[in-house]
């Protein structure tokens, strides 16, 4: 998920030379602290994060973190471990305990890459590491590829994993009545694995034999901001890995062992992805005067209350939105200041600590 900071892919910056140790951080990630600790880690410059975790337990999750050695000696680390413990305190919790390991350079990619596997989420959807073959089991889903290296947005968190969910209901509902291309913006797209998810899952078209001539075939347009320039490059990069062309974006290589995706052109329409760095602002721009049908935002909730006033400028009188990255302990808050902002509010699916509302309009729509 993004918050507006986006880990750098590994191996895209630059780093210690042949030879150089690395520190691997080790820290059970408590639900209420992940997100936070994600951000702070970002926030000092430490790229190289990931969630190990399986499918089938996805509450079971540890935060993993290679620092350079000689980058970060002992009294730089516990500074460390005290900035991180001082994000626990609002929550009134306790920070697990954070353990040291030292590796070499020469293996700490493949330790990385070893935390990360396909993952199925909802009905049709999988998250699927970029160099990994897509498993034979998982073959009829739609598979979205992502480099893991960018922490935010790999599928694996529930609030990632709660708004793809959502998102496959919305296209079984009232996205399949549309006739018309299907227009969806994404407000903080992090690494971009919700465009993308909504780019393919709305352009395809499941009914079979006869049916398939009454359902919706235009392709989806789907326009994708982020106020971190970091994210925008990954949303790129992993758009590549998918085979989508981004207009204005730079031709990035393919991860290793990548075969992009064929062009999505349901129905004879190429479906479409524009991205640029921004906020709210920045969206309604790319969505020129004409505001999305499905709004996905998956930031934090302190943030979405900010945003909410201009809420209207991205998504249309009778749209949805899709609104996660935050705390169930947070939607009474959150939902009465959507109201003011003239929404209504739902908590239509919550995991573990973290939920998903879904707005719409208050206002009556002719």
């Amino acid at each position: 998920m993004s918050a507006g900071q986006v880990p750098v892919p590994p191996g895209s910056e630059p780093g210690p030379g042949p030879g150089q140790a690395w520190w691997r951080l080790e820290l059970l990630a408590l639900p209420e602290l992940e997100e936070s600790l994600l951000w702070k880690l970002q926030a000092l410059g430490i790229h190289r994060v990931a969630l190990e975790h399986t499918p089938r337990n996805p509450d079971q999750r540890q935060l993993l973190a290679w620092l350079p050695a000689v980058d970060w000696p002992e009294p730089e680390r516990r500074e460390l471990e005290v900035a991180l413990a001082a994000l626990s305190e609002p929550f009134g919790l306790t920070l697990p305990a954070i353990s040291w390991q030292q590796q070499g350079d020469e293996d700490w990619s493949l330790s990385w890459k070893q935390h990360w596997q396909a993952d199925p989420v909802g009905e049709r959807l999988l998250v699927l590491p970029a160099w990994l073959e897509c498993p034979a089991e998982w073959a009829d889903r739609l598979a979205i590829r992502i480099d893991p290296g960018n922490a935010f947005g790999t599928g694996s968190h529930p609030t990632t994993r709660l708004c793809l969910e959502a998102l496959e209901r919305w296209a079984d509902g009232p996205g399949a009545e549309l006739t018309r291309p299907v227009r969806v913006a994404d407000l903080g797209c992090g690494s971009g694995i919700l465009a993308l998810a909504a780019l393919k899952r709305l352009s395809v078209n499941d009914a079979p034999g006869a049916a398939a001539a009454a359902r919706r075939t235009p392709a989806a347009q789907v326009f994708a901001v982020d106020s971190d320039p970091l994210a925008v490059r990954a949303t790129w990069a992993n758009a590549a890995c998918n085979g989508v062309v981004v207009p204005g974006a730079p031709q990035a290589p393919e991860a290793p062992g990548t075969t992009p995706g064929a062009p999505l052109e349901p129905g004879g329409q190429a479906a479409s992805l524009q991205v640029a760095q921004g906020s709210v602002e920045g969206l309604a721009e790319l969505l020129a005067g004409e505001p999305a049908d499905l709004l996905l935002c998956n930031i934090l909730a302190p943030v979405i209350e900010a945003l909410a006033p201009a809420f209207a400028t991205v998504l249309a009188p009778g749209g949805v939105g899709l609104l996660s990255g935050l705390l169930v302990s947070q939607v009474p808050g959150l939902t009465q200041a959507l109201a003011a902002a003239g929404w209504r509010a739902e908590l239509v699916a919550q995991q573990s600590q973290w939920g998903l509302l879904e707005i719409r309009s208050a206002r009556t729509v002719a």
